[in-house]
């Protein structure tokens, strides 16, 4: 599997890009080295690399952005319900049964703003993963030629055992070297978003 599925699995996961550490570190359990054998976190190497961070607060940022503007529409939408609650009693049925609707259409395209740009959301998260992944990919390539490997590993699957053949400082320094900062803003809706 290559590095970018792997990235974009731990996207369609809701993983943050900020590196996601086993709870408790692997353990060196010692043993001889399995010649050939390496091992990367595919995460650390998302978390703690230059573009990667960047990636995450740019995220953080845009899903910020969309709930300061889901907080600006749904202020004056509260205060209109309120009112509305408030002087029902006092209403024809005709003229409850009006704005009541008015209302319900409101609260119904509050709802679908908030859906689409949660989902906007996530598909960046998951373009961005990808983006990242795809200059990862030429890296690990390389670290892992550099290294003699002949068998990749996820090191957050590893439960202990030795872990001198781990490569993931290297590849986060190459990726490191090969690009720091990444560029983007929301992605939009596909056209065809099931309506």
């Amino acid at each position: 599997m290559s590095v970018e599925r792997m990235v974009v699995l731990a996207a369609a996961a809701g993983l943050s890009l900020a590196a996601v550490m086993p709870a408790q570190a692997q353990q060196s359990l010692g043993g001889n080295a399995v010649p050939g054998v390496c091992m990367m976190s595919r995460q650390e190497v998302i978390g703690t690399s230059k573009v990667g961070q960047a990636a995450d607060a740019r995220l953080k940022q845009l899903a910020e952005n969309a709930r300061q503007q889901l907080d600006k529409d749904r202020e004056p939408l509260r205060k209109d319900i309120q009112a509305f609650q408030s002087k029902a009693g006092s209403m024809s049925e005709a003229e409850r049964k009006k704005q009541g609707q008015a209302l319900q259409e409101r609260m119904q395209h509050f709802q679908q703003k908030a859906h689409d740009l949660g989902e906007r959301v996530q598909l960046t998260r998951g373009k961005v993963m990808q983006r990242i992944g795809n200059d990862a990919e030429p890296v690990v390539q390389q670290v892992y030629k550099q290294h003699h490997c002949g068998l990749l590993l996820d090191r957050d699957s590893v439960l202990g055992g030795n872990m001198s053949h781990d490569i993931t400082d290297d590849v986060v320094k190459g990726l490191n070297a090969k690009t720091k900062t990444i560029s983007f803003n929301l992605e939009p809706l596909p056209k065809n978003n099931g309506k």
